[in-house]
């Protein structure tokens, strides 16, 4: 086992846990996040928790960071230009014929991240086999260098038709832009994608030079700040397919890292199903992520991630790996306000860290979330982590001027209100990982964590009506968690369009090899999926191979029973193969213990005044601390730690588990 520091930077908090493999010491901090400059946060978090000589025998130092997703989303990135194959220049403008919102009048695509005069042609043509049916003309290359260079263009995106089949031409204008003294970062179509699908693979490698020039410098900034603090190991980043990349393939190819951190919380809760799935009684899970900006859910089956091949943020897809996690504006510095028509509403704005709640007295007088779950006593008054002071009057007084447009009656009731709504809002969020793909959320348990997740515990199980809830340990900080316990993985992929018969195998084994030889990663445990469909089909499934091992037979019954599983029929047409996928996955520690968490220390004793959402009424109930809880305790109470606050109201029970976790479980129905 090795020290690793995780810290993942959301919206509100920076959270970090170390776990030092010496000692066994686990160190956490929850610090604002800085969001103009998220490298402040993050030293901010080492500076409160970590000391020089500790940060001097860290060996890893992961990190989930939003910072393309906020390039993405503020559309504050490099000036960029495209190079692509004559009769290509408008792809990213025709897009697809689908609509992101069938039902409104007046939805207008989301303007292309590079306008028609930076997208300029080049005379070339290379066929899907691979074959060249015409050499590119060096003379195009020239002029689009002369152009970018008029227009301060900073980074250049290559696109070329089929060029996942046959890179030549790409590597040959890369080449010819260098000549030309072109000196900014250039991304290549085969390089970050390796599929065909022109939209797709055309916007996934503008995203990814839109987004370098912002990742770069911000990655290589905080690797200088950590080193000038003695840190001499080496720092990871999170993909958004789980697992983690070393700096320099992080910086090379940032569009792997979009949802880096949402993805973590994720990975922690699926390593928890895995582990402890039999000895909590849980087969299914569901992430429950409630943040300061948003909450963010997935679906975990038999502890295994949700992966998807091809993901989209803001109405541009991006062909990576991504777990499929669902994000919606329902977190603690959600914004409630009342609508033209006097209807409380909630999010999905944000005050985020700057000024934030209402009640943390940092400037914001807007009431959100958190002024609503501490008027109700959800949350216990005084400090919380960060060093922030929470006000009740703060938050009463920006509660109150929603009574009036609203018609609601009293302060009591708009908090309560505002809390309900924000439940709802997640629990539909659930919904749309579990209902809509065959999966009933009464079956899972919900495991809440985040800074909030824990407070909205037993109201997202009456939304759900769901039996349990699990409370892991470190909740607050499971995001950093789930990146200490982080593997290296790099992948890559190269569509094959081919039958699925006897001499497919083969040729899949081929194929994965040289997949394998690009990815240059010695000792890393090889993983094979193939993109199947049937013949005749548009969508595909991703089943895992085992080449070596599996016949034909045994991929077709794979398929066969994915398929059923996804449409509820099976077809007898024949199969064939789209795309072949390769990982490779370099496991830090092997066998990785769950990451207990520290002693509360002192305070968190005593009883306290909180609504109970089912009495319809207010309570006076006990705050426990969470290493003082033994044996079950029923509901309403407070359980406190460092980093979050367990919200337990009546009809539920909590008890304490010999992993660490707290389990919630349902004592009758509301």
């Amino acid at each position: 086992m090795t020290t690793v520091i995780g810290v993942d930077v959301g919206g509100t908090f920076t959270d970090l846990v170390l776990h030092d493999a010496a000692t066994g010491e686990i160190r956490v901090a929850k610090q604002p996040t800085t969001p103009s400059a998220p490298e402040r946060g993050v030293l901010a978090a080492v500076d409160a928790a970590v000391p020089a000589d500790l940060l001097a025998r860290c060996r890893h130092f992961v990190h989930g960071t939003t910072v393309g997703l906020n390039a993405l989303l503020e559309r504050r990135g490099a000036t960029v230009g495209l190079i692509t194959t004559a009769g290509f220049r408008d792809v990213l403008e025709i897009r697809r014929g689908d609509r992101d919102d069938p039902y409104d009048l007046f939805w207008t695509p989301p303007p292309p991240l590079v306008p028609r005069r930076l997208r300029l042609e080049v005379t070339e043509r290379v066929a899907a086999d691979g074959s060249v049916v015409r050499d590119l003309e060096p003379e195009d290359v020239w002029r689009a260098a002369e152009a970018f260079a008029a227009e301060g263009v900073d980074a250049v995106a290559i696109v070329l038709v089929n060029s996942y089949a046959n890179p030549a031409h790409e590597a040959r204008a890369a080449e010819l832009l260098r000549q030309a003294g072109f000196a900014g970062p250039v991304s290549l179509s085969h390089e970050v994608s390796g599929e065909y699908r022109e939209y797709e693979r055309t916007c996934t490698t503008v995203v990814d030079a839109f987004v370098r020039h912002r990742m770069g410098p911000y990655l290589h900034n905080l690797d200088r700040e950590l080193r000038a603090r003695g840190f001499a190991g080496e720092l990871l980043v999170t993909r958004s397919g789980g697992g983690a990349l070393a700096l320099a393939e992080a910086a090379a190819r940032p569009f792997e890292t979009i949802l880096s951190g949402p993805v973590a919380g994720a990975a922690a809760t699926a390593r928890l199903a895995a582990s402890l799935g039999p000895s909590l009684g849980i087969g299914t899970a569901v992430a429950a992520d409630v943040g300061g900006t948003s909450f963010d859910t997935a679906l975990i089956e038999d502890g295994r991630l949700p992966l998807l091949y091809q993901g989209e943020v803001v109405g541009l897809p991006l062909q990576s790996p991504w777990v499929d996690v669902r994000s919606v504006g329902a977190g603690g510095g959600s914004v409630a306000y009342a609508d033209a028509g006097g209807l409380l509403r909630v999010g999905p704005r944000s005050a985020g860290a700057d000024p934030g709640p209402a009640c943390y007295q940092r400037g914001g007088t807007e009431p959100t979330v958190t002024d609503a779950a501490l008027h109700l006593g959800m949350i216990p008054r005084g400090h919380i982590s960060g060093g922030i002071e929470l006000s009740e009057d703060a938050a009463a007084r920006a509660l109150a001027p929603l009574a009036g447009p609203t018609g609601i009656d009293g302060v009591d009731a708009v908090a309560v209100g505002v809390v309900r709504i924000a439940a709802a809002h997640m629990a539909q969020a659930v919904r749309g990982v579990t209902v809509e793909r065959g999966v009933d959320p009464r079956g899972a348990a919900v495991v809440a964590f985040g800074g909030a997740g824990p407070v909205f515990g037993c109201l997202l199980a009456d939304e759900l009506d769901v039996d349990t809830v699990v409370v892991p340990p470190n909740a607050g900080n499971f995001s950093a968690v789930g990146l200490v316990q982080a593997d290296i993985v790099r992948s890559a992929a190269r569509t094959m369009v081919r039958p699925l018969d006897d001499e497919a195998l083969p040729l899949v084994e081929r194929v994965t090899e040289t997949l394998f030889e690009r990815l240059a990663q010695p000792g890393a445990v090889r993983e094979v999926d193939l993109d199947l469909r049937h013949r005749g089909q548009e969508h595909t499934l991703t089943i895992p191979v085992r080449l070596g091992e599996d016949d034909l037979a045994a991929v077709s019954a794979r398929f066969s029973e994915a398929y059923h599983r996804s449409f509820g029929h099976t077809l007898p047409d024949p199969l064939e193969i789209v795309t072949v996928r390769a990982t490779g996955r370099v496991v830090l520690d092997a066998d990785r213990p769950m990451v207990p968490a520290p002693p509360s220390g002192e305070g968190g004793r005593g009883t306290t005044r909180l609504w109970s959402f089912r009495r319809g009424a207010w309570a006076e109930a006990p705050v426990v601390r969470r290493e003082d809880l033994g044996g079950v305790a029923e509901g309403p109470l407070l359980v406190v730690e460092p980093t979050a606050t367990t919200y337990v109201d009546a009809g539920f029970a909590v008890e304490a588990h010999e992993s660490g976790c707290l389990m919630i479980t349902r004592k009758d129905r509301p």
